[in-house]
């Protein structure tokens, strides 16, 4: 798993990190069970406090991504179904957030976006 963060992004670091194991989560790059790094390490190599990793790991656990075993590591679990959905929903409806906003600045209407759309969905 690859984390990229910017020290110039508006976000807080730990907001980064837990956005981009969620992405990697909703698109299968993490599966269930799959063991995220040891806090420590983790912030070894991403260079960053143990308190924001502990941070990222706190609240994707409350929010049902991972399991933290004590003694033994965080594991991505992926049982809440309905909650992986919802958020496979929010990712696609900011996508399409951002699109409709570039299509409308640049004076592309509906009827041109949903063929836009309905191109480049038949092609994958």
């Amino acid at each position: 798993m690859k984390i990229l963060i910017s020290n110039t992004s508006e976000s807080p670091l730990y907001q980064q990190i837990k956005g981009q194991i969620i992405d990697a989560i909703l698109k299968s790059e993490l599966a269930e069970g799959d063991t995220l790094p040891s806090i420590r390490v983790f912030a070894n190599d991403l260079k960053v406090s143990v308190l924001t990793i502990r941070r990222v790991y706190d609240e994707l656990e409350k929010e049902g991504f991972v399991k933290s075993q004590i003694g033994i590591g965080t594991f991505v679990s992926t049982s809440n179904v309905e909650l992986l959905r919802d958020s496979k929903r929010r990712l696609v409806e900011q996508k399409m957030q951002d699109m409709i906003q570039t299509a409308k600045s640049l004076g592309i209407s509906i009827q041109e976006l949903n063929e836009m759309m309905n191109i480049l969905y038949e092609e994958e």
